[in-house]
């Protein structure tokens, strides 16, 4: 007999999720508060709206202000059940649920798989959502291996590669590389309200990759930074001072005549970034590799990104990475395209000899 697993909130991860569980061959139901959004994810191939059945795993996907209270009324509701949430916060729920069904504790597992998108509803869900991401499990000190094991099977299932951590930890971790980085990008994308119409189409990919998370939902990113304010607060802290020193270098830079040592505050600034940057996991998770990179001008046109693929597949290179970024005022973009760098210039000769413009 499949596994039963319940998911309370079918938003996009709880949608998500039973797409992803339903095609593996779990029995998956489904409950929401809203009728109409549990309907939509059942018709969307989620799982069915029969909620009779005790589950062997619930997962609670409800928003991160009620998330906590909602675990435990799962576990009040289902006594053999292990109950789970994908909340991106684990601190505050864990202490509720301690405060509210502290003899229950040992049936749940909180859990955080590390994928999103900035669409938000059960319309933006994918089955492959979780594929290739990893799926952090913060069990309680009084989770039972068995409850642990049993979400591990889930994530496992869902594609996704499991880590385990304790709750506080887990929090000042994604302050750090998840919150954070949203504030930031937020931030910088709401300075592009300020400028002319004529400057903001000069856009480029670099301000595009720094505010591509800022298109996310307010109301959601409101309740994860207020329950992570403890973790986040400190982190937020280090960040206004050191752009504190980047805007007194730059005062000091305008002044006239210029400041000696100014341009120093910069530099490490931007070489600070660099140590940061190189320290984040490359392909597949392995240590970061420098790649070679090549822009190919590419007609924006039907098919043409797939002869590109297939040219640098008939030359016997693995692709890395791509990027594209459109041109302003004409028909092409610009492929940016990431190899091993000892087969560089070999696809520069491949790609040349095909017929395509190729820059450093």
């Amino acid at each position: 007999m499949s596994l039963h697993v319940r998911i309370v909130g079918t938003g996009l991860l709880g949608t998500s999720i039973g797409l992803a569980l339903s095609r593996k061959g779990f029995r998956v139901s489904l409950q929401d508060i809203s009728p109409t959004a549990s309907a939509l994810a059942r018709d969307l191939g989620a799982g069915s709206l029969d909620v009779a059945a005790a589950p062997d795993l619930v997962v609670v996907a409800a928003p991160p202000d009620v998330v906590g209270q909602v675990v435990a009324d799962e576990l009040a509701a289902w006594p053999s059940a292990v109950v789970t949430d994908v909340a991106s916060v684990k601190a505050s729920v864990l202490a509720e649920v301690q405060r509210a069904a502290v003899e229950q504790l040992h049936r749940y597992v909180g859990s955080h798989p590390m994928a999103g998108r900035e669409r938000s509803g059960a319309v933006a869900a994918q089955a492959d959502l979780f594929e290739g991401r990893t799926w952090v499990i913060c069990p309680s000190p009084s989770s039972d291996d068995t409850a642990i094991d049993l979400v591990r099977r889930v994530a496992d299932a869902a594609g996704s590669v499991t880590v385990l951590m304790d709750a506080a930890e887990h929090d000042a971790a994604v302050a750090a590389v998840s919150h954070l980085p949203q504030v930031a990008a937020s931030l910088v994308a709401a300075r592009l309200r300020e400028v002319s119409d004529d400057a903001v189409a000069l856009s480029g990919q670099g301000v595009r990759d720094v505010t591509r998370i800022a298109a996310s939902d307010p109301l959601m990113w409101t309740q994860i930074l207020s329950a992570n304010a403890p973790a986040l607060l400190p982190v937020i802290e280090h960040l206004a001072t050191d752009l504190e020193a980047v805007r007194a270098a730059l005062a000091r830079v305008a002044a006239d005549p210029p400041a000696e040592g100014a341009r120093g505050v910069l530099a490490h600034t931007i070489a600070d970034g660099q140590l940061g940057h190189a320290r984040i996991p490359g392909k597949h998770g392995a240590p970061p590799t420098a790649y070679g990179t090549l822009v190919v001008v590419i007609p924006d046109r039907p098919g043409s990104l797939a002869r590109l693929f297939h040219d640098v597949g008939e030359a016997e290179i693995n692709l890395e990475d791509i990027r594209i970024e459109h041109a302003r005022g004409g028909p092409v973009g610009l492929a940016e395209l990431s190899v091993l760098p000892a087969v560089t210039e070999r696809l520069r000769d491949a790609l040349e000899a095909a017929g395509w413009s190729v820059h450093d």
